[in-house]
């Protein structure tokens, strides 16, 4: 996808992050591979989409399910009823590629935690670790945790192109509006490519 085309598809999901309805996430299982996964450099990351997500600091862990557009061009969060499940947005680069990957992952959702319910206690430092279906796994270090008002969001910074490859997992947060059932802001976490 060219660089204008992926900031014209992040502006047009820009609804999907707004509104990450009950804000939840993730399959319950852990990342998993056949044998030992290998580490790749950034000088040689081979194409390959997703399978899980590891956050050490905050002993989330899931697998990752393909997340696409809704029919009204907002992006599309992982079932709310399954709340530990997280998703990649399947349109944008994949992880390990230039630009920036995006992973959603709800708060809570059907009652429960979320798979990002304690994201807003990652530090900046923090390993984000991405296992691909073809074995490898990739290495983000968070360079920043953002907070922001869902009606702020900051669309060039999530899904603006970048010069290197670079994570973005994004979640709700602050305070709780009952009369709505949603969230008033989202939480960011931003992240470069380690190894």
């Amino acid at each position: 996808m060219t660089a204008f085309r992926w900031l014209a598809t992040g502006c047009a999901v820009l609804a999907c992050c707004l509104g990450l309805v009950a804000c939840g996430g993730s399959g319950s299982a852990g990342p998993a591979t056949s044998g030992a996964p290998v580490t790749t450099s950034s000088a040689a990351i081979p194409v390959s989409p997703p399978s899980w997500v590891d956050i050490p600091s905050i002993a989330a862990h899931s697998s990752l399910i393909d997340l696409g557009l809704n029919t009204d061009k907002s992006i599309q969060v992982p079932p709310t009823d399954q709340p530990q499940q997280a998703g990649w947005y399947k349109f944008g680069p994949p992880p390990g590629q230039v630009g920036p990957a995006v992973i959603l992952g709800h708060i809570d959702g059907d009652h429960k935690q979320g798979i990002f319910w304690r994201l807003h206690e990652v530090q900046t430092g923090d390993k984000v670790m991405v296992g691909q279906q073809d074995g490898h796994t990739l290495t983000f270090t968070v360079t920043k945790v953002d907070s922001v008002a869902k009606n702020s969001f900051p669309t060039n910074a999530v899904y603006g192109n970048t010069s290197d490859p670079e994570l973005r997992l994004i979640t709700c947060g602050g305070a709780f509006d009952a009369s709505t059932g949603h969230y008033l802001d989202n939480l960011i976490v931003y992240a470069n490519l380690a190894s």
